[in-house]
């Protein structure tokens, strides 16, 4: 899919990190965006700066995920492209016994239920409801739309305490060729990027001690990733009209320990 002010796209977390990157990347192409969001300061001053929309939605939400699609295709029109990097975790073992008082305990399943309905449930409600959507326009270049999903390498590598992360990121990765076969006659391409360590808000206000330590673990480079380069592969997702059905880590090679 060429890239241009003619195409509109929907960026699900789009208010900062890898959604934020990915927007302004976009965008660089002259492509109208919507940016879904809770946070509405930095999705407003966002979609400020690049001639956007901001739409405040929860993810888990059906009526505010309907309404965030009506407002951004009021103002910008039907997307060709969805990217979503909406997404939340928690470190919670599966069961565990207290240090000091031996008192046993077990994850509290409202939040593991929580993380999957943020994540995977979240993700696939956003895919259908903009699938849906791209079905009624007309093809360009033999294409309606493309979409592209974050995961996590926690989705093949999860480490202590992710039962309920990893679970929720490998149903993204475990769902994206079913949907992309399921979409595959109507012109619409679906991908998946499984990111590794990045230099996003969660991190952003680690000490720089950690940070270091975190990239270290990195064999090439040996650093964070940085969100321009999520943002960059799922710019190569979106145009390459040969990329389908693909679940794709992006790394620096790093293979999660235990802990």
């Amino acid at each position: 899919m060429k890239l241009s002010s003619d195409i509109s796209a929907v960026i699900t977390g789009g208010a900062s990190g890898l959604g934020a990157a990915t927007a302004r990347q976009l965008a660089s192409h002259g492509v109208k965006v919507a940016l879904f969001d809770l946070n509405e300061e930095k999705g407003e001053a966002l979609a400020k700066e690049l001639g956007g929309v901001f739409c405040k939605v929860n993810v888990t939400d059906e009526a505010s995920v309907d309404a965030g699609f009506k407002k951004s295709r009021e103002a910008i029109g039907q997307e060709r492209i969805l990217v979503n990097c909406a997404g939340t975790g928690n470190a919670i073992k599966t069961a565990s016994r207290d240090k000091n008082s031996g008192e046993i305990s077990h994850f509290p399943l409202d939040k593991f239920d929580l993380i999957i309905q943020i994540n995977l449930v979240g993700t696939f409600r956003c895919i259908a409801k903009s699938a849906a959507g791209m079905m009624t326009l007309d093809p360009i270049d033999g294409e309606r739309g493309a979409i592209v999903n974050t995961a996590s390498v926690a989705a093949e590598d999860g480490q202590i305490g992710q039962a309920a992360y990893s679970a929720s990121k490998g149903g993204v990765v475990g769902m994206t060729l079913p949907i992309a076969r399921d979409l595959s006659r109507e012109m619409i391409r679906v991908n998946t990027i499984l990111p590794g360590i990045f230099n996003t808000p969660l991190l952003q206000g680690a000490p720089e001690n950690v940070k270091q330590a975190l990239g270290a673990q990195v064999p090439n480079p040996a650093r964070l990733g940085n969100p321009e380069e999520y943002a960059s592969l799922a710019e190569q997702m979106i145009t390459n009209a040969y990329f389908n059905g693909e679940d794709v880590r992006l790394d620096g090679a790093i293979r999660m320990a235990p802990r």
